[in-house]
């Protein structure tokens, strides 16, 4: 029997990293030899401050540290820090305490900004960064091209790749039924580097051209944005906002769209896993050329990639697919049979059991 106890976010709030450890939670409390805890370090308030200091988050994290004794427990730690050096800073105690214990230490990074990170750091801060992320045994990364926010720590034998999933409930059962006109959704935390007023202005722009469409916008809204983006939405007549989903609203709000907008720049960002339930329940994909995106989005195959910052990039291939309306059922049958092959929670489960169960320690 393995103990393992995961350390990081998990929902509330609903994030891509959150949902990803609680995924990772059930897999392994439903698999054979394993004993899992964990420890919830999601902090109450959403905001879009990402890796920045407060005497709040100090506190916040100040008493997380306090669960550190519960690692002597376990044979395996799995970590999805953040990717700032206050994101990996805050776990400072839970990798030296494992180091000390000569625990299996695994870090799961969600992002593509790790690497970018330590590249702007100097002096003592950098050498401390290293430092921390190289005591980690194994590594995991969402797919090839982001191998290179873990190489300057990991040796490459000890860096895997894996995926993100969509749930099986979104496309067991898929009532689809595939209407030709324009009917988008975004799904994703309104923030501003996920191009939510970017989307809102090319949306403005399709009402202004009299081009017929419905859109539908879900998730939680930065508090800072809150009243600029309610205010955009209200002056568009065909598209509404609808909170947070979760699981019947979000299967039937997927299976209802049939164009999945993301034109995310965010720095953080891996391979999200909004645009993995996008190809799930037959959507086509527009997404920026971003992080990890181009590893899961060929352009013109499973959607198309667009520019980052850019309200035209996003308008053009909804005018294309407005002309060209037997596209969006050939593309979304598609990306249906592609997802299925790819990035179901079965595929998941499998490379993460196989890694956590993988030796790599020099003998």
């Amino acid at each position: 029997m393995k103990r393992i106890i995961l350390i990081g976010p998990f929902p509330d709030p609903l994030t891509g990293v959150s949902l990803a450890n609680k995924v990772v939670k059930e897999i392994l409390e439903e698999s054979e030899g394993f004993k899992v805890d964990f420890i919830n370090t999601s902090f109450p308030v959403f905001q879009d401050k990402v890796g920045s200091f407060s005497l709040r988050k100090l506190f916040f994290f100040f008493k997380i540290n306090l669960k550190a004794l519960r690692l002597f427990k376990n044979d395996i730690v799995y970590i999805t820090p953040g990717q700032t050096f206050f994101g990996i800073a805050k776990y400072m105690l839970f990798i030296l305490l494992s180091t000390l214990l000569n625990k299996e230490l695994i870090i799961h990074v969600h992002g593509n900004f790790l690497g970018k990170q330590y590249d702007e750091l100097k002096g003592f801060k950098k050498k401390f960064f290293y430092y921390l992320i190289s005591k980690f045994t194994k590594g995991i990364v969402l797919s090839e091209s982001l191998k290179n926010n873990l190489s300057p720590f990991l040796d490459t034998s000890k860096i895997f790749i894996v995926e993100n999933f969509a749930e099986d409930f979104l496309f067991k059962d898929l009532k689809k039924d595939i209407n030709r006109n324009l009917q988008i959704v975004y799904l994703s935390n309104l923030m501003e580097e996920k191009g939510i007023l970017y989307l809102l202005d090319a949306l403005a722009v399709l009402e202004e051209r009299n081009i017929i469409y419905k859109a539908k916008i879900a998730g939680n809204i930065d508090e800072s944005l809150k009243e600029k983006i309610v205010t955009k939405i209200n002056k568009l007549e065909n598209t509404s906002y609808l909170g947070i989903v979760y699981k019947k609203e979000k299967k039937e709000l997927l299976e209802w769209s049939n164009i999945f907008v993301l034109p995310t720049f965010y720095k953080m960002e891996g391979q999200p896993i909004s645009i993995l339930e996008a190809l799930a329940t037959k959507n086509v994909v527009i997404a920026t050329n971003h992080a990890g995106i181009k590893d899961v989005i060929t352009s013109n195959v499973n959607g198309y990639l667009v520019k980052p910052k850019s309200v035209e990039s996003i308008v053009k291939p909804l005018l294309f697919l407005k002309e060209n309306r037997d596209k969006i059922k050939e593309i979304a049958e598609l990306n249906f049979e592609y997802f299925k092959n790819n990035f179901t929670v079965q595929k998941f489960k499998n490379k993460i059991i196989e890694i956590i169960n993988a030796n790599t320690r020099v003998k």
